[in-house]
């Protein structure tokens, strides 16, 4: 029993799996020579953007659609369920270890036999026996071969949980988006207002010039009706608007795990941008991007799996070993000198399967090609996504700036047109006009100020996370 003890200990010790390496260095060559690290653009990791872009109130939004949305707890369960399966296949390692406690009554019959007479006139015996026993069954990995197999399962395992941490990326994106788009909402309707109140103004003035006959001095009866026209058609504009605020909080009360009754008060105004990216980005920030090392992870699975095939062609060897007693009496099942023990083991060497290991080496071959390329293409992507959101960040901030001076512009015509209109030598169409082109133009630079942020978080998202560049 020590023997096996001992045999036992030296086992725990011998049947540990490793964690698989990197293998991101087989993509290097898809990163591109001006992404490397520039003293101008040193960054680290900062997992503070939601506040850097939305503040305190979208922060402890996101906090609790994290913890609430039931996407995310699926999510973690899928990580859960990977762990288990990765301790399980690292359990299979062990030696398999079983107890057990035997008791039997055994009655033979001796027919012919003139001695001895029992019931019905047949000779018999009656006998008890009674044994315990502990067993111990473990193939050694010699070659590596499980090993490879549990390490395949630890990198399943981290692929997993990358996945989930990009599941939390992407929902901490959608809430920042619909908490923008909220306050985009609130902006656009704060302009509706205005302009009402804006046409009101217009619409007493016509209408006084109307009632005083002064047609001349813009009172007809047509300007009055484009007037009242303009005002019906706002309030249309600001029920809509409306409507699609409604919309959007109980998006953003779904997305936060929450029962959509409407309750989220949401911020009157958009966030001021944040600075501007620097101009060299390293390509060491893209290293934090769930999905990329998710698709790292699982080209190390491949790779430890196609290790195991290989392994494979190796034999394989077997122990079987098992002690304990066995006696006719209950009370000497703990007497030593009743002990029985066993140990047996086998060496097997595949010969011909009919093609079977062949032909999963080349299956697993081509899995590992898949992830490769998989994991390439993933790279690409993510240089890609940063690229397009600085290039897109360049175009929206040059529109915003035209549609700024544009704006300037048109307060100042609504303003001449108002003075012109209330000194007699103006028509009110072109008021109306002037008017309306401000509102239109502030509407459009709300929304290319909402499309800037959005922008942002796109490139946050595609850098994995914020960057900060180091004096």
């Amino acid at each position: 029993m020590k023997v096996l003890l001992s045999l036992f200990a030296i086992i725990l010790v011998s049947c540990t799996a490793s964690i698989p390496s990197s293998r991101i260095g087989e993509v290097q060559q898809d990163v591109p020579g001006r992404w490397s690290a520039t003293p101008q653009a040193r960054a680290g990791i900062d997992t503070n953007w939601v506040r850097r872009l939305g503040g305190a109130r979208a922060e402890s939004l996101v906090e609790e659609a994290l913890s609430a949305n039931p996407d995310m707890r699926v999510a973690a369960e899928r990580v859960n369920r990977a762990v288990a399966s990765a301790q399980s296949a690292g359990a299979a390692l062990n030696p398999q270890i079983e107890a057990g406690l035997s008791s039997s009554r055994l009655k033979q019959n001796f027919v012919g036999f003139p001695f001895g007479v029992g019931e019905g006139g047949v000779p018999s015996s009656v006998s008890n026996s009674y044994g315990t026993t502990i067993s111990v069954n473990w193939e050694p990995d010699i070659w590596g071969f499980n090993r490879a197999g549990v390490s395949a399962q630890i990198a399943q395992a981290q692929a997993e949980g990358q996945t989930y941490r990009a599941a939390r990326a992407s929902l901490a994106a959608q809430v920042l988006r619909a908490w923008l788009a909220l306050a985009e909402a609130n902006e656009k309707i704060d302009l509706v207002a205005e302009s009402q109140q804006l046409l009101k103004t217009t619409y007493e003035i016509v209408r006084d010039r109307f009632e005083s006959a002064l047609s001349e001095e813009g009172g007809s009866a047509s300007q009055m009706r484009l007037v009242e026209s303009q005002l019906d058609t706002t309030r249309a504009v600001l029920a809509q608007r409306n409507g699609e605020r409604a919309q959007a909080i109980r998006q953003l009360e779904l997305l936060m795990g929450r029962y959509p009754a409407g309750e989220i008060l949401s911020a009157d105004t958009l966030p001021s941008l944040p600075p501007t990216p620097p101009v060299g980005l390293p390509s060491e920030l893209l290293l934090r991007r769930p999905d990329l090392l998710a698709a790292e992870r699982n080209f190390a699975s491949s790779g430890s799996l196609l290790k195991q095939a290989k392994l494979a062609f190796y034999p394989s060897i077997k122990l079987t070993t098992s002690g304990g007693t066995r006696s006719e009496g209950l009370r000497d099942l703990v007497d030593s000198n009743f002990g029985v023990w066993s140990l047996a083991g086998s060496l097997t060497q595949p010969i011909w399967r009919g093609g079977v290991i062949r032909s999963e080496e080349k299956r697993i071959k081509s899995e590992d090609r898949l992830a490769l390329a998989n994991l390439q293409r993933v790279v690409l992507r993510a240089f890609a996504e940063v690229e397009q959101a600085l290039i897109a960040d360049r175009f929206l901030a040059q529109r915003e700036k035209a549609i700024a001076s544009a704006v300037s512009s048109a307060k100042s015509a609504s303003e001449a047109a108002y003075s012109d209109y209330a000194g007699g030598t103006g028509d009110a169409l072109t008021l109306i006009k002037a008017q309306q082109n401000c509102i239109d133009l502030d509407s459009q630079l709300v929304t290319l100020h909402r499309l800037r942020l959005d922008n942002r978080v796109t490139l946050h998202l595609a850098l994995g996370g914020d960057y900060r560049v180091e004096k």
